[in-house]
């Protein structure tokens, strides 16, 4: 079993930066592909980020590409979002995931993946 537990949300001005953590518990972390999804009031989750095993490969949805980083520390059991250039549209809570995977690829799913934290609560404000 693994368990996700996230970390770092909070209340941002527009503009503003903010990076959530994932500290993963449980079995080989090297083992799983880590990704980011957000669920936005009355709106259906979607993806944000992906990130392979290896940490080499990564994805991005086009609404985040050039404002969101996605890495992980397999040392630490750790994966992080940066986000920065924050709007109010990325107002969500924000879930870490994980997936099992080949070393090299990323996923963007929500059905490729198999465990899921509770969420940790993003606001931007205008």
């Amino acid at each position: 079993q693994v368990q996700l537990k996230e970390s770092g949300g909070g209340l941002v001005q527009a503009g503003g930066s903010l990076r959530l953590s994932c500290a993963v518990a449980g079995r080989t972390f090297s083992w799983y592909a880590m990704g980011w999804f957000r669920q936005a009031p009355g709106k259906e989750r979607e993806f944000v980020a992906a990130i392979s095993r290896s940490g080499g490969s990564t994805s991005y949805s086009d609404s985040v590409k050039g404002r969101f980083t996605i890495f992980r520390d397999n040392a630490e059991k750790m994966v992080y979002l940066q986000m920065s250039s924050l709007k109010p549209e990325d107002t969500a809570i924000y879930y870490c995931a994980a997936g099992g995977s080949d070393y090299y690829s990323t996923r963007t799913r929500d059905d490729e993946y198999d465990y899921w934290g509770q969420g940790t609560q993003v606001t931007v404000s205008s």
